[in-house]
């Protein structure tokens, strides 16, 4: 009997891939996706979680387990601390055992992280638990976004990588409401679920085929492209240029060493991308969406008075940036990148400028505080609608759409490893800049980041909507050719 391509430790699994052949290349992408994306739900539940575990473990609520203000901090950040050193991890992972692989192996530590969580009785034990979890978060951040773009093909790889922060938003929604009706210990346990059930749906899916070229296992990489793309015309060409491409780099089995491998960041095509993703996160990350994402409970109630309710503007604002992020998958596939990300850059600074000046105005004027502590539940929905929709959705497709195939698996690393070390700063400080600028002068200066990004990206951001991730690399290898003058990037 025949051996499966693909590595099969279930009995039928192989088979039953093979009848998934029978649905459309689309259909097939899309599941190809489901697996990453569940995992990021998963994602989304751990920023989410210290949201609503914390308000149940203050000290006044004589619980079994108790936080002071420091530990909370070191609760909520350390979830976000070990994910910079993991993406690095998870750029030698998938460059070693393969996009796919690397998601399945990381799905039962993930699971294991929960448990801990779950089965808690000391603060050491949660601290635990969420470094676990975010661990295996930060070594899923370059691996998504890259399985992602190498099986989509380019009219629909804007709407799924888009799906990432929709992920991240549904996780968010759904771990906010399960805390706000039930134990943060039952919470935990159905969150421990979500990564089972991606790793069961990740083993109906092939290995990359652009990871399968890059290791010369070509008749492998054509029949995962094709399970991916279908053999029409244009889905051919594609092959054959990818496949081309391979031929002409090093022996995929040679040894080399990490210096070597960090040594092709510095290519002009590896470089021009990484620094244009680096500074896009760490701009886009201090304009503060991860801030409220694990702050949300405790920043609203800060914000909004006394006289809102935190957990439901808190829900609220999770559904609203759940909707605003389906809005971005379809944004992402019909409009292009740059127009999309100016608008959510300056309607970001606008609504955290407008966000700070009612939040002071609530303090200073007490006759119409109510009045403007619901203008500023406004200001809240127009910043998430605003970020949501382009610097968001945005940060993780740019990981799967501008590193070149040679050395992106080491870029992806380095960029995550950075937009992670930069969210720990952010969630780390913010209590202390709430405590010594207060909630009006933090969000002043999350306004004045995202302006800056807005700077940054009409002048250095490349247009990558439709096309290929081989044209995106010949941009910035330098050749401007006909085929490339769409890209209106200042540069």
């Amino acid at each position: 009997m025949k051996q499966s391509m693909f590595w099969d430790p279930f009995g039928g699994v192989a088979s039953l891939r093979k009848k998934l052949e029978f649905f459309s290349p689309r259909t097939r992408q899309n599941l190809g996706a489901a697996g990453p994306l569940l995992l990021t739900v998963a994602c989304g539940m751990t920023i989410g979680y210290s949201a609503v575990l914390l308000p149940q473990i203050e000290p006044q609520t004589n619980g079994t387990i108790t936080a002071t203000v420091d530990q909370a901090s070191w609760i909520a950040s350390l979830a976000a601390l070990p994910q910079s050193v993991a993406a690095l991890l998870g750029g030698y992972l998938i460059e070693k055992f393969g996009r796919k692989t690397t998601h399945v192996i990381t799905s039962l530590p993930n699971f294991a992280g929960w448990i801990v969580i779950y089965t808690a009785y000391n603060v050491e034990m949660l601290m635990a638990g969420r470094f676990i979890t975010g661990f295996c978060a930060g070594v899923l951040a370059p691996a998504t976004g890259v399985y992602i773009g190498e099986t989509a093909e380019p009219k629909y790889r804007g709407f799924l990588l888009g799906g990432i922060s929709l992920s991240i938003s549904g996780g968010l929604l759904v771990c906010h409401v399960l805390g706000t009706f039930l134990h943060w210990q039952t919470t935990a346990l159905i969150c421990s679920l979500v990564p089972l059930l991606a790793c069961v749906i990740m083993l109906l899916a092939p290995e990359s085929p652009a990871w399968l070229a890059k290791k010369g296992k070509t008749e492998k990489a054509e029949k995962s492209f094709r399970w991916f793309r279908g053999e029409s015309d244009e889905a051919e060409k594609e092959l054959a240029v990818m496949l081309t491409r391979q031929n002409q780099t090093d022996d995929p089995h040679s040894p080399k060493d990490l210096a070597s491998k960090f040594k092709v960041l510095l290519r002009p095509e590896c470089l021009k991308p990484l620094g244009i993703v680096i500074v896009f996160f760490i701009l886009s990350q201090w304009a503060g969406p991860n801030a409220i994402n694990y702050y949300s409970v405790t920043i609203m109630k800060q914000t909004l008075g006394d006289g809102v309710d935190e957990y439901l503007a808190t829900i609220i604002i999770d559904v609203i940036r759940v909707i605003v992020s389906v809005v971005g998958c379809v944004v992402m596939r019909k409009y292009k990148r740059r127009p999309l990300a100016m608008v959510s850059g300056f309607g970001t600074f606008l609504s955290l400028f407008l966000l700070s000046g009612f939040t002071y105005g609530s303090k200073v004027d007490l006759e119409h505080s109510q009045i403007l502590s619901y203008v500023s539940v406004a200001a809240v929905v127009a910043y998430i609608v605003f970020i949501t929709v382009g610097f968001v959705a945005m940060q993780w497709s740019l990981v799967g759409e501008l590193l070149p195939l040679t050395g992106r698996s080491t870029a992806s690393g380095v960029a995550s490893f950075v937009a992670f070390f930069t969210t720990f700063t952010v969630v780390k400080v913010t209590p202390a800049m709430f405590n010594s600028l207060k909630p009006e002068g933090t969000f002043l200066l999350f306004g004045v980041m995202a302006l800056l990004s807005t700077v940054f990206n009409y002048f250095c951001l490349p247009e990558t909507k439709g096309k290929t991730l081989d044209e995106i690399e010949d941009y910035f290898k330098g050749k401007k050719e006909t085929e490339l003058k769409e890209f209106p990037v200042k540069t």
